[in-house]
């Protein structure tokens, strides 16, 4: 994978995780609009930052996807059913989920930079992927 890719990917993970970071802080400050707005653009263009950059197969990468899958999940789902029943079904769900969010873009902003773990499925050493 070429430097500049990399370079783009972990830039795509710290702009996801200051998106979510920044959308945290706004909910729980009054007048956090403007954070909001902030933390929507900044995650409305890490993903595509992330998918136009990433080539080849990468357990990095993978383990990334996995925790923002596992993180949005949690925090949506916690989120949903607290205001469509009421339910909230465990305490933390929440704020789990929006640190393994926070792990999963870091994880793809570090993950760009370990040649030796980058590719899934390669002999090591071969970093073409």
């Amino acid at each position: 994978m070429l430097l500049w890719a990399r370079i783009l990917i972990a830039v795509a993970g710290a702009m996801g995780a200051s998106g979510v970071a920044l959308a945290a802080w706004a909910a729980h400050r009054s007048g956090g609009e403007t954070l909001m707005t902030a933390a929507l653009f900044l995650l409305l263009h890490a993903t595509p930052v992330a998918a136009i950059a990433l080539a080849g197969r990468c357990r990095g990468f993978m383990l990334a996807a996995s925790a923002l899958a596992v993180g949005a999940i949690l925090f949506s789902g916690d989120l949903a059913l607290l205001a469509t029943l009421n339910v909230k079904p465990w305490a933390l769900a929440a704020p789990t989920g929006g640190i393994a969010m926070i792990i999963g873009w870091l994880t793809l902003c570090f993950s760009s930079f370990f040649p030796s773990v980058r590719n899934f499925g390669a002999a090591a050493g071969d970093s073409r992927r």
